[in-house]
């Protein structure tokens, strides 16, 4: 029952962090799945069930307020489909002395990419006169279906953060229009995990309790995206995903052994991870300044106008 309830709190947090970044559920999942002790390809196969209901839900809510771009969606959604197939076969087929360095490592690339990516860059402001065309979306959409299923997370920091980085569509497109690619995603994932484990290795209670805690979260994410910097919560979950992972790929490199070594290299992790926050949090304040700084010259002006 403690196990349960502790999914169902993961699966809230995680939902938290993707509704607010559009990107984090999976990996975010994953690694606590890891940490519990869980084997990567079930904890992948049960991050991947666990997303399905929950991203048609979503996929179906941004269609309906506007946020797809069919034609982005047809050309990314089959190739990310694919590699998510492929991706849960190959994690299927791995021993687990194989896959646990494999997803471990995986995963603290993505962490790394979120670190890096929302402390020291801001967001992109879209350019939609030039349209993605498929010799762009393909091969991003393969890498981050693949992504998704050996590393339990993917099509977002790999899809959304391209999409949003080729400044060729608005912000909203792009999460909605990847967020119903990835319907075709995870269900492209699970079908790979049924052939290579078969439904009997997944634990459906633990899928379902996951499902529960994203669908409560959902409200409090559209929340949380608002009054939350978006750049500081991307440092402190990319840290977090690193800090976490890490453990697995100094014991693949046989470093456990010296508890010197070990120690040094969670200092170093925790030392750059808080240094991170911090430059976000200044940069995220210096954003702020500029902007009121902006709005209030732009009243004075208006002001200005008004009284001649």
């Amino acid at each position: 029952m403690q196990t349960l309830v502790l999914l169902g709190f993961v699966g809230l947090l995680a939902q938290l962090i993707n509704g607010s970044l559009g990107m984090g559920y999976g990996i975010t999942t994953t690694t606590s799945l890891l940490v519990m002790g869980t084997t990567p390809a079930v904890a992948s196969a049960t991050v991947n069930l666990s997303q399905v209901g929950s991203q048609i839900a979503s996929g179906f809510a941004h269609w309906r307020f506007g946020n797809v771009d069919w034609a982005v969606v047809w050309r990314y959604a089959l190739p990310a489909a694919i590699g998510a197939f492929v991706g849960a076969l190959l994690l299927s087929r791995l021993s687990t002395e194989s896959a646990a360095p494999l997803m471990s490592g995986i995963l603290v690339v993505l962490g790394v990419y979120l670190l890096a990516r929302f402390t020291f860059r801001a967001l992109p402001r879209p350019r939609v006169d030039r349209p993605l065309r498929s010799p762009f979306l393909a091969p991003v959409g393969l890498l981050a279906g693949f992504l998704n299923s050996t590393g339990g997370g993917g099509s977002g920091p790999v899809g959304t953060s391209a999409l949003l980085a080729s400044g060729r569509l608005e912000p909203r497109k792009v999460i909605g229009s990847v967020s119903v690619a990835e319907s075709a995603v995870v269900v492209a994932g699970s079908a790979g995990f049924a052939i290579g484990l078969g439904m009997e290795g997944i634990n459906l209670p633990w899928v379902a309790v996951l499902l529960l805690g994203g669908l409560l979260a959902a409200p409090v994410a559209a929340w949380l995206a608002s009054h939350v910097p978006a750049r500081m919560l991307g440092s402190v979950v990319g840290g977090l995903i690193v800090f976490t992972n890490v453990r697995v790929l100094m014991e693949s490199a046989g470093l456990t052994g010296s508890p010197g070594a070990v120690a040094a290299v969670y200092t170093a992790v925790a030392l750059v991870w808080a240094a991170a926050v911090g430059w976000s949090l200044r940069a995220h304040l210096a954003e702020r300044r500029e902007n009121h700084g902006a709005a209030s010259a732009t009243e004075h002006f208006a002001a200005a106008d008004a009284r001649d």
